[in-house]
């Protein structure tokens, strides 16, 4: 392109963009890399010959799960499994479970920093779903579920954490690079890896600290009251949309019997016999139906985001790209003085809006979370997400005064008309905007 008939203050600005451009590439990827702050938590109590575990799967996802499969053979183990991520061909990502040797598991969202694979020449593992089953098809005990492990290349799992516990009580800690045996009497686990994790950090996570206060406080016991009261006191319900605790599964590894509580509800309880279900052949059941209403659910199931309806986010993309549009021809048009008068200097200010507000669409469709915590989003892996949750509530401040522009440019008779329905375009989608941003929570003081 031939940039000499161009006015100098644009090549200017071309040459500082381009200065910047390192820094603006930057600052995209920040913005676009995700990182996984699904909360849940865990705990096993081990007492007068009896292991319990409990497991508060804490998620949005209203296709909360619980399936049963049978061995295959004679020296296999059949098995139950809750879960709520589907993962494609009817399948879904287990999240705890256990078998008929009394072998149970709870997987949580962890973070543990990137080193260089230790486990290259292991095997890979080509399907979560197949290698997690598999393993409560397979072990019985810790010792053969830490030899199962070790064949294969765990490091796959970078934002996971496993624990596996035996009827016995030990269990087993899977953490991305490595592996963590115990046997005390309990253990409470929340979203950290214990190898990085010292006790201090971990009690600043309030499930963490809940479930280890209230067994300080009230000792070690192995019923169900106890155990519910202890679920209960781990579970978490944010102010938005009641998201929360979305299952709680009490695993009993003696009796061979599972407890579930849905949705942070623990008033209702729905039991499961191991043996007398696999009795009765491979099944699934959803679990919302198993339960009384739930008005927080519900509302729930009703929130529309651009992860649960495709044509809002099919929308996202659409605004993105009118706004880049029109960002583009308010800056050429600023830089043209034959098209409009010297004083309309508002205009790169709606394009630079623009252009924050194509960045923040971007964001919100490609990170699901902003929809669910509460607002301003902060987001613990990137300060650039986390500013760019203020912009809702600058778009509602700049609004008016962009509006009462718009108003007196559109009664002037020396803009172009076409230029004046393009700031009313403009305008008409801000006004989208702050609806959508307002139904989704995203002005803290809005819901």
């Amino acid at each position: 392109m031939n940039f000499n008939h161009l006015p100098l203050r644009f090549v200017a600005m071309k040459s500082k963009i381009l200065s910047h451009f390192p820094f603006a590439l930057a600052l995209i990827l920040t913005l676009i890399s995700p990182i996984k702050m699904k909360a849940c938590s865990m705990y096993k109590i081990s007492v007068n010959g009896k292991t319990i575990v409990g497991c508060n799967e804490d998620a949005w996802r209203t296709t909360s799960t619980i399936w049963f499969e049978n061995a295959k053979s004679t020296t296999k183990y059949g098995a139950g499994f809750t879960g709520s991520r589907q993962v494609g061909n009817g399948k879904i990502a287990p999240q705890s479970g256990m078998n008929t040797a009394g072998l149970t598991f709870s997987r949580l969202t962890s973070f543990y920093p990137s080193q260089p694979n230790p486990f290259t020449a292991r095997k890979k593992i080509e399907n979560e779903v197949d290698y997690l089953t598999d393993i409560l098809h397979t072990c019985a005990t810790i010792e053969e579920v830490k030899n199962y492990i070790n064949a294969y290349d765990h490091s796959i799992f970078y934002d996971d954490v496993f624990i596996y516990i035996d009827a016995s009580g030990k269990y087993l800690v899977v953490e991305p690079y490595q592996l963590i045996e115990g046997n005390e009497e309990y253990y409470v686990l929340s979203n950290f890896c214990p190898s990085i994790t010292d006790h201090q950090t971990a009690r600043k996570q309030e499930r963490y600290r809940n479930g280890e206060d209230y067994i300080k406080k009230h000792g070690l016991a192995s019923t169900l009251e106890y155990t519910t009261a202890l679920s209960d006191t781990m579970h978490v319900c944010r102010s938005r949309n009641g998201d929360g605790t979305l299952l709680t599964s009490i695993w009993n590894t003696k009796d061979g019997v599972v407890n579930l509580y849905f949705y942070h509800d623990y008033d209702s309880t729905v039991q499961f016999n191991l043996s007398e279900e696999l009795a009765k052949g491979d099944h699934k059941m959803s679990i919302p139906p198993l339960f009384p209403a739930n008005v927080e659910f519900e509302r729930l199931k009703s929130y529309k985001t651009p992860f649960n309806t495709p044509i809002l986010r099919f929308g996202l993309v659409i605004i993105a790209g009118i706004l880049l549009i029109l960002a583009l021809i308010f800056s050429f048009t600023y830089f043209r003085k034959s098209l409009i008068p010297e004083t309309n200097r508002k205009l790169p200010f709606i394009a630079l809006m623009n252009v924050f507000l194509i960045f923040y669409l971007f964001i919100l469709a490609t990170n699901r979370y902003i929809f669910y915590f509460d607002a301003p989003y902060e987001h613990y892996g990137s300060i650039a997400i986390t500013a760019s949750s203020y912009l809702p509530f600058l778009l509602l401040l700049i609004y008016l005064p962009f509006a009462s522009f718009t108003y007196e440019k559109v009664k002037s008779k020396t803009l172009k008309p076409w230029l004046k329905s393009l700031l009313v375009s403009n305008n008409l989608i801000y006004l989208v905007l702050i609806f959508a941003f307002g139904y989704w929570g995203l002005f803290s003081f809005w819901n």
